[in-house]
């Protein structure tokens, strides 16, 4: 565990955003056994609200995946300069659309599914990177990956993935497709992958999901 690489007692785990301007949500509160400690993302801190709603701001049932909306003192007033982004936000009541997705349990558990504008649509199924991701990362040779998707005219979008390797190591396309086969359903595995020193990032030194597109395009379309 990561607490006992640490050489400390306690881990917790939380989710915010600069929007909010804080946590919005902590494992703090829960017990030390708890398996949540270690799954979630803990309940709604306080100072904030939360809910979970559906594509018509409508709050779904406990226990069902959809965006969380949060308020609060401390969430931003608006976008500077930028009244459309600010309504596109921020409800007329104050809720801010975060863009992710998450389900809550009973007892106010929230467990992160993923991004809303990366999940990945095939055919006429919804696929979350981040699961395909943390399978991934579990292989011995992996370091880091980015799963996506590219358009694809039969079944809407593919899902496909850049790797970064550890060094010193080695690892074959063949060879992380037949790992991943025990692991996940078929549809998920990613169709395309390549392995990269790095990813594409933005000003910020985030990745940019929306060029990981474009890059494999360009692999593709050139191979």
């Amino acid at each position: 565990m990561l607490e006992a690489e640490l050489g400390i007692s306690r881990v917790e785990q939380g989710y915010g955003m600069t929007e909010i301007g804080n946590f919005l949500t902590c494992t703090v509160d829960t017990n030390y056994d708890d398996d949540r400690r270690h799954t979630s993302i803990g309940r709604c801190l306080p100072h904030m609200e939360i809910k979970i709603v559906d594509n018509n701001g409508t709050v779904v049932p406990i226990g069902s995946e959809g965006e969380i909306w949060v308020r609060g003192y401390s969430i931003m007033s608006c976008y500077d300069n930028d009244r459309e982004k600010t309504a596109e936000m921020i409800t007329d009541d104050r809720w801010l659309r975060t863009g992710d997705l998450a389900r809550m349990d009973d007892d106010g558990y929230l467990f992160f599914i993923g991004r809303k504008k990366e999940m990945i649509i095939r055919g006429a199924t919804n696929i979350y990177p981040i699961e395909i991701e943390r399978v991934i990362l579990e292989h011995p040779s992996v370091a880091d990956v980015q799963v996506f998707s590219i358009p694809d005219p039969l079944v809407d979008e593919v899902v496909c993935a850049f790797v970064k390797l550890k060094p010193e190591t080695k690892c074959e396309v063949d060879e992380l497709k037949m790992f991943l086969s025990d692991k996940l359903t078929s549809y998920k595995i990613p169709e395309h992958i390549r392995f990269v020193d790095d990813f594409t990032r933005n000003v910020m030194g985030k990745v940019a999901k929306y060029k990981l597109t474009e890059d494999m395009i360009n692999i593709l379309n050139s191979s």
